[in-house]
């Protein structure tokens, strides 16, 4: 079973969907009850990948806290944000110094390999 958080006219429910046989005649559907955590922020609309290092996620998980303001000065692997997988707290580093652009916000799930943010 995966676990996804879905937010639909701005409100987020969390949903469990379990691959079903090919044997099956029909399809399960169940409703589900908004979760109980505050609702996620909402995506940031894409930017432009300005020039700079990026910082990728390693692994899938959510956006559990950003750490540092946009456009804020980091120096080389001072954290930057929390990453939640599996149900333990990862802090995601800047790679250099630099200005932070995120790509992401607090709340977001996001894919191994995504853009999480900009260091120029």
């Amino acid at each position: 079973m995966r676990n996804f958080v879905v937010t639909i006219d701005g409100k987020s429910y969390q949903v469990g969907v379990e691959e079903v046989g090919s044997t099956s005649s029909a399809p399960v559907v169940s409703q589900v009850a908004p979760a109980a955590v505050s609702a996620p922020a909402a995506a940031p609309a894409p930017k432009a990948v300005a020039n700079g290092e990026k910082v990728l996620s390693p692994f899938p998980g959510l956006i559990k806290s950003i750490l540092v303001s946009e456009g804020a000065s980091v120096k080389k692997d001072q954290p930057i944000l929390v990453l939640e997988a599996m149900k333990m707290d990862n802090d995601i580093t800047a790679p250099c110094d630099g200005t932070v652009s995120f790509q992401v916000a607090k709340g977001n799930n996001v894919e191994s390999g995504a853009v999480l943010a900009v260091i120029g």
